[in-house]
């Protein structure tokens, strides 16, 4: 039985500069809420968090049945004192990457700084910490601390492009993975490059809204991406709002998920218990009653990485469908899958679909900070784009891989879903019952059933440069950071921007 996990992971801060906000009475409701309604979890704290007794009194009387105790990794001035890092930030915490993030440091400092942080966690609580995140992780961190300390899971922001100068993009869209050594945000493709514990993502990211939110056609992305997730505080569109709160939960946990469906819910310290309190408080009983019906599972966020490497030697394929839309007057479906090499999502429309987003995994494209330091106020992960339906659009042209027949996008009545194998998903766009176009989307390839043509359309102007090149019969050739990779047409051919069907169907690969 597939089995539907949610991690409640609320991490501290030790200080907020920018505001007056108070950031212990958060972790104090939280704390409250969880036991009232008796809900496991996870309480990460950042460096400054974990040498303020405020909290480690606290935290070291709680169940640890109940409540786990984990660390946040962003760098403060605190833990750079040490070793005679200078600190540049404008505060003793500073959420520009540049500061915060730990691929601006060297990679000894970043070793000196994780030993640092779980030597002082040990000497507080007695052990290492099993579980760490942060918004952003870089590939030499991770793979250092999971050799030397052995962590069950690690956590890090959902895919956003610009929002606090966080770009992850191409990422593995949902659930978790094991991250490759070149490049942590990016799932390794072979034992030699793999990094052996888990990256969850967190935030329970809208699978219809979240990508694309605040783009518009002539303009493009929007460059600072605004939020639509489980996070509490979000009151115009997601977990701040109940309506959409119910949506979400009831088609995160639908069970059409290949391998297990996962969400991450809590809140940071830092923006207030006014701003969560409504949606907390709405969440938690409502996670309890799930619970207690068995349509849930709450996890540590380590007992989750437990689960994760003792199920799966490799990243799972795993897919996310929504077969209904929380906007009035709207009528989105998506599915979204994922396995090791690849992601694509599938959206419709109304009456019509498109392919809107297609990255290819291949560790043998680094991540920068292996070879660079982030010195920036924004920081950049990434995979290789084929399509991009949020950062391609612009000029007026909705960007995506659109099917067509005879010069028009053709149109659906149902979308159908249904599962092959723990690894292969089948998605059906049907006319009144006649199949319009089928995808069946396996590990290393994919399918397409079906007389249309697929058509690439991208702006004119777009957020960054498109990377088709050139195609010729059987190949697509694609170029990006300086790295070329392709797509193989085993079935049907590539005519300039088309892929036209052989006997109605496509058979796609990596090159």
């Amino acid at each position: 039985m597939k089995r539907n996990v949610l991690n409640i992971v609320n991490f501290l801060r030790g200080t907020e500069p920018r505001t007056d906000t108070d950031i212990h009475k958060p972790f104090l409701e939280q704390l409250r809420l969880m036991k009232e309604n008796n809900l496991r979890g996870t309480f990460l704290l950042q460096y400054d968090a974990l040498t303020d007794p405020f909290y480690t009194d606290i935290l070291k009387e709680l169940p640890p049945e109940q409540f786990e105790i984990g660390v946040w990794f962003e760098v403060v001035e605190s833990l750079c004192a040490p070793f005679g890092v200078e600190w540049k930030g404008r505060w003793s915490w500073d959420y520009w990457s540049e500061f915060s993030f730990t691929g601006a440091y060297t990679f000894d400092v970043r070793e000196k700084m994780a030993d640092k942080l779980f030597h002082d966690f040990k000497e507080v609580f007695g052990y290492y910490p099993r579980s760490l995140g942060a918004w952003c992780l870089d590939a030499h961190s991770i793979a250092y601390i999971s050799e030397k300390y052995d962590v069950d899971a690690y956590c890090n922001c959902k895919d956003q492009f610009g929002t606090d100068g966080y770009t992850l993009i191409g990422g593995y869209y949902g659930q978790a993975y094991y991250p490759s050594r070149s490049n942590n945000h990016c799932p390794a493709s072979s034992d030699k490059t793999r990094i052996d514990t888990p990256v969850f993502r967190m935030l329970g990211s809208d699978p219809i809204y979240q990508y694309d939110w605040g783009m518009t056609l002539n303009d493009g992305a929007d460059p600072v991406q605004t939020v639509v997730s489980l996070e509490p505080v979000y009151n115009g569109a997601g977990g701040g709002v109940p309506s959409w709160v119910d949506w979400y939960m009831k088609e995160n946990f639908n069970g059409k998920c290949l391998s297990f469906s996962y969400a991450q819910a809590g809140q940071e310290n830092s923006f207030g218990w006014d701003g969560m309190k409504n949606g907390l408080e709405y969440q938690f009983p409502l996670f309890s009653r799930l619970e207690k019906e068995n349509k849930i599972e709450l996890m540590t966020l380590s007992e989750a990485g437990r689960y994760f490497r003792s199920t799966y030697k490799d990243t799972p394929a795993s897919t996310i469908v929504c077969d209904s839309d929380w906007k009035d007057g709207e009528d989105h479906k998506t599915v979204w899958y994922c396995s090791k090499n690849y992601r694509v999502n599938l959206l419709s429309d109304h009456d019509k679909f498109r392919i809107r987003d297609v990255y290819l995994f291949d560790d043998r494209y680094h991540e920068r900070y292996l070879t660079e330091l982030c010195t920036t106020h924004d920081m950049y992960l990434d995979n290789l784009p084929v399509m991009d339906g949020n950062i391609y659009t612009g000029s007026g042209i909705l960007a995506g891989i659109f099917p067509v027949k005879d010069g028009r996008e053709v149109t659906f009545t149902d979308m159908k879903y249904d599962e092959l194998s723990c690894d292969t998903a089948r998605v059906e766009f049907l006319d009144n019952r006649k199949l319009v176009a089928g995808f069946t989307l396996s590990p290393d390839k994919v399918e397409i059933d079906g007389d249309c043509e697929w058509e690439y359309r991208a702006g004119g102007k777009t957020r960054l440069p498109v990377t088709l090149k050139g195609t010729s019969a059987d190949r697509a050739d694609f170029t990006f950071r300086g790295f070329e990779y392709s797509l193989r047409a085993e079935r049907g051919h590539f005519d300039g921007k088309k892929i036209i069907p052989q006997d109605g169907k496509i058979v796609i690969t990596k090159g």
